[in-house]
């Protein structure tokens, strides 16, 4: 297998924190996704280099095992095990407990045949990452997505009220298993672009309504726009500025809960009247002097 250097795959140093790895993941990832270069084989490749690289150095141990190991990271460690295991059994033939053969059993079960070792081995598939771009709208309801994952089509299920950046595991769907081996996972972190008027915090949805002072002062129906249509509610009269009003269960759904739904959290913001007329001017200052 040719040797893959990972770190300049990234762009970064050996030295790199977690931190700049994920940076110059998202970046790369973001320039080479394949929903931003359609048609394009050479970008496609590119994204696919960049999430093995990614699935490698961002995880503590995977990092550790191929700063070891370089491209037989996935193997080194089983390696290690059958030379520990080897030592510790040399050392017990010291006290006649060890033969020869006790060793030759182990490792051929672990590695196969003499000779054969590594070619005989199981080994898990390696994990895939990818990312999917989705609007706030989209995780308002369930709904089944279609993704191109290292050349393989998948589809999954999105359930309603992923978090962005929350990262989900598809057992299964990563590379092919060696020998025989179980196949790799896949993990899908999502990102979300917020582009409606409401602001998301976990289940709970914040959203603004101007009102117009004659209304805020006398009361009167208001219609509010909520995230799944609108409805209208009750003024009191002489509402304040940034009166807030609690809409239970008309937030964000609860992941993986059906059913369940967070508040929404309404903003009362009192409109002042501008290019008054004289005769209006005339009736606010009769108020004052009321007042």
């Amino acid at each position: 297998m040719e040797f893959i250097d990972y770190y300049k795959t990234l762009g970064v140093s050996k030295t790199a924190s977690a931190e700049d790895i994920k940076k110059a993941y998202r970046k790369l990832a973001r320039k080479y996704h394949p929903d931003l270069n359609p048609n394009n084989k050479e970008a496609e490749n590119r994204f696919k280099e960049i999430n093995e690289a990614n699935e490698v150095l961002s995880t503590v141990e995977n990092r550790k095992k191929y700063d070891k190991y370089g491209k037989d990271w996935q193997h080194g460690e089983a390696f290690d095990q059958a030379q520990n295991k080897r030592d510790t059994q040399q050392r017990s033939s010291a006290t006649g407990n060890f033969n020869e053969r006790d060793f030759s059993d182990y490792f051929e079960s672990l590695f196969g045949s003499a000779g054969n070792a590594r070619s005989n081995s199981r080994f898990k598939g390696q994990d895939y990452t990818t990312t999917v771009k989705l609007h706030l709208r989209d995780v308002y309801q369930a709904h089944q997505q279609e993704l191109s994952v290292n050349g393989k089509k998948i589809r999954i299920t999105i359930p309603a009220g992923i978090e962005n950046e929350q990262v989900v595991k598809v057992k299964g769907k990563g590379g092919s298993g060696v020998n025989g081996g179980p196949s790799g996972d896949l993990f899908i972190q999502f990102d979300i672009e917020n582009n409606t008027a409401f602001q998301r915090n976990g289940n709970h949805l914040y959203h603004t309504v101007p009102i117009d002072l004659y209304t805020a002062v006398l009361g009167g129906d208001v219609t509010v726009e909520t995230f799944d249509g609108k409805v209208k509610l009750k003024l009191a009269p002489e509402t304040q500025n940034d009166t807030k009003v609690k809409l239970r269960n008309k937030g964000f759904p609860v992941y993986k809960k059906e059913g369940q739904f967070g508040d929404l959290i309404i903003t009362y913001h009192i409109e002042i009247p501008t290019k008054i007329t004289d005769t209006e001017r005339a009736l606010f200052t009769q108020l004052q002097a009321l007042r």
